[in-house]
């Protein structure tokens, strides 16, 4: 399974367009639906102010900002972290947009070209959920995830709180572990986890009907 980032963002403001920036990114790494202890933090200098409405939510001011690094200075460390990943965001459409805007300032391909895929977890949450409010704190609660410190909206804590939901969401989904595996010869072959294997007694009438088949057919040496 191909390692997962849980991804939010702070910003300035709710367009981009307007010219509004991220002042917070974080990205959480799991592998194999369990977090591992990789992750990337950063608070970024906008070079602008912040909207009261914005500053409200997040807590994050101006001056609090002002000696931390721009986008460009993490930017790398930042695309290097969700290489080859499914990066999973909360409203996806929201953050890539100013991810984008950010990576356009300084020329860069766009984040889809740096990832595997985008999953946009709010639609997902939709699907499974309609009628219902699928807000992260209103998921917290319907998947029994303690938020109990999320007084404020915060990147790194949204990204964690979003991991332990995405994988509530989708625990029916689990399916047999099945790995690629090669013998001596590199011949590729399916290693299937046993232990998650439903066993199923069969009838004696099903076990002699077998051996029939079996003998009819000459197969006892398939």
């Amino acid at each position: 399974m191909a390692k997962q980032i849980f991804l939010d963002t702070e910003t300035t403001g709710l367009d981009p367009k307007q010219g509004h920036r991220i002042i917070e990114i974080a990205a959480i790494e799991f592998n194999n639906r369990q977090p591992t202890n990789r992750r990337f933090h950063s608070y970024i200098n906008p070079e602008r102010d912040i909207d009261p409405a914005a500053e409200e939510v997040h807590g994050l001011s101006i001056d609090f900002l002002q000696d931390k690094p721009l986008f460009k200075d993490v930017v790398n460390d930042f695309l290097a972290f969700v290489q080859n990943s499914e990066v999973v965001i909360h409203n996806a459409p929201f953050d890539v947009g100013f991810i984008n805007a950010e990576l356009g300032r300084l020329g860069l391909d766009k984040f889809e070209e740096n990832t595997i895929t985008i999953t946009d977890s709010l639609k997902f949450a939709k699907e499974i959920r309609p009628g219902q409010r699928n807000s992260l704190d209103a998921l917290c609660k319907a998947f029994d995830i303690d938020n109990s410190s999320r007084t404020l909206h915060g990147a790194l804590l949204d990204a964690q709180l979003l991991g332990e939901v995405f994988i509530g969401m989708t625990r029916g989904q689990e399916a047999i572990s099945i790995d690629f595996v090669e013998d001596d010869n590199h011949q590729v072959f399916k290693k299937v986890d046993l232990s998650k294997l439903q066993v199923i007694q069969l009838l004696p009438e099903d076990i002699e009907n077998h051996t029939a088949y079996i003998k009819k057919h000459d197969l006892t040496d398939w």
